[in-house]
């Protein structure tokens, strides 16, 4: 397990942990965000935001979870659930991935994702790993054009995830 200072993570935006504090904020931030609940069949609700905070993969302890926000002042720009070592000590897993719908289209994920990818390979990880919902085409899109390769396809919860992988 290495440790993420989360101050590397982006020379642009405040990073900071959310906690339980910021589902109602985190919500609001989602439900703008509707092509993706479309795509993967789900509804924004509070629960599944205070579910996804606390929600592991396998074998992992909440010490190796980073649900961190980035922040322009006190504006909102990108969610990243950032698991460390997962699904081993030299790969990072992505779990959730989101920008400000206002701003979307416009390189901030890109950018943001860019310099994540830097620190990790800093930390020594070799590899950064994340499912991509098989249906949306907008995330199919962002993740190749970011490097990633899918590994393989398995089934989720009545849904198709692309297992996606890049070399850091």
């Amino acid at each position: 397990m290495k440790h993420i200072d989360l101050k590397q993570l982006s020379s642009d935006y405040h990073v900071r942990k959310l906690t339980t504090d910021d589902v109602d904020m985190l919500h609001a931030f989602c439900a703008g965000n509707t092509q993706y609940y479309e795509c993967c069949g789900k509804e924004c609700s509070m629960e599944l935001i205070e579910n996804d905070l606390v929600t592991l993969p396998p074998g992992i302890s909440m010490e190796q979870k980073y649900y961190v926000g980035f922040f322009e002042r006190s504006k909102l720009v990108a969610i990243m659930d950032l698991i460390d070592g997962y699904p081993n000590a030299q790969t990072a897993y992505i779990g959730f991935y989101m920008i400000n719908h206002e701003l979307q289209g416009q390189g901030i994920g890109t950018k943001i994702i860019s310099e994540v990818f830097h620190y990790l390979h800093q930390l020594g990880f070799t590899h950064c790993r994340l499912g991509i919902d098989r249906d949306n085409p907008q995330s199919n899109h962002f993740w190749k054009k970011n490097g990633f390769q899918v590994i393989r396809e398995v089934e989720y919860e009545s849904d198709f995830i692309l297992v996606a992988e890049k070399l850091l």
